[in-house]
């Protein structure tokens, strides 16, 4: 029953994301938003929705090791798989405002993670801790990061109205694209939660520790979504939203679930997940530098990410 339940998850991942990338495309093409700012917000948002979900249960659980684990992996694996796949089924051309802006906000959101767990260093504390002025200190920069979006999606609209209306000449049907969006996302939420919870079962029954099922398994399961939706969205032509979604998620996962998770209650940090934190930073420097190279993330560098994911992975499972 596992094994049916998994393979259910994975259908409605796919099939969600196919509905998902359609109906949220097509509202921007309405609106006269870019679809980058679409990848941006409703898409990365929705995506992480499984990490919000893990952290902050696993959070008011009091297992620091899993809400934390599952972020730091979550954006690691973004970085480096879902943008290489996403880059070597379709190379993903960037836009000068995500290599000038977005992805440097991203930068700055890991390197303040990483400070702000540093107590011992920095402090002279005992432990390391995201305290709950931690968490407020993250949200506080997700509002800004927020209010930088809206920004940008109401000149991005102006500009829209005054080049023209050519987007609105083709009928768009309001409810069918709505319903497409919401139930997408329902899809994407739901697969997400069955391939986590199911994939965690048959880990755990071959012996697999908790900390590796949480730095593997759920990790990856939780990150699912955007790899479904960023391949779907590349594979549909809409490069834009496919590196939206995977530049949105890393910072909503850092800023929104870890500042979410903290407040609710103070997180432990574990000593190893130190390499993992300076890892995501190299990664997202890396990400910037492939940005700027004729502002695409070709096929190569496609390769050069997912070959990095791989090379994490063996690490990470010698390491525990």
């Amino acid at each position: 029953m596992t094994y049916l339940l998994l393979i259910l998850g994975f259908a409605l991942l796919i099939k969600g994301a196919d509905f998902f990338v359609e109906g949220a495309s097509k509202i921007a093409q309405a609106l006269h938003v870019s679809p980058l700012l679409i990848g941006l917000t409703i898409v990365a948002f929705g995506t992480s929705s499984p990490e919000a979900t893990v952290s902050i249960v696993a959070a008011l659980e009091e297992s620091a090791g899993v809400a934390i684990g599952n972020v730091v992996g979550s954006n690691i694996f973004n970085i480096t798989l879902v943008v290489g796949i996403t880059a070597i089924l379709n190379p993903l051309t960037v836009e000068d405002e995500t290599i000038r802006k977005e992805i440097p906000f991203t930068l700055l959101a890991s390197t303040a993670f990483l400070v702000l767990i540093s107590d011992v260093q920095f402090q002279g504390a005992s432990d390391n801790l995201i305290t709950r002025g931690d968490g407020f200190i993250f949200l506080l920069f997700f509002a800004i990061f927020l209010y930088y979006i809206f920004e940008v999606a109401r000149h991005s609209r102006e500009k829209g109205k005054t080049e023209g209306t050519l987007h609105t000449q083709e009928k768009i049907s309001w409810s069918k694209n709505i319903l497409f969006t919401i139930g997408g996302l329902a899809a994407i939420i739901f697969g997400g939660e069955l391939v986590v919870s199911n994939a965690t079962t048959i880990a755990l029954s071959f012996g697999m520790s908790e900390t590796l099922v949480g730095l593997t398994i759920v990790a990856v399961g939780t990150s699912l979504p955007e790899l479904i939706t960023s391949v779907t969205a590349a594979l549909k032509k809409q490069s834009q939203i496919a590196l939206g979604n995977i530049v949105g998620s890393n910072i909503f996962n850092i800023l929104f679930v870890l500042g979410s998770a903290s407040v609710i209650s103070p997180l432990a940090v574990d000593s190893q997940i130190f390499v993992d934190v300076v890892l995501m930073i190299i990664l997202t420097g890396v990400l910037l530098i492939f940005s700027r190279t004729h502002f695409k993330v070709g096929k190569f560098e496609g390769m050069v990410l997912a070959l990095a994911y791989i090379l994490y992975m063996v690490y990470i499972i010698l390491r525990n």
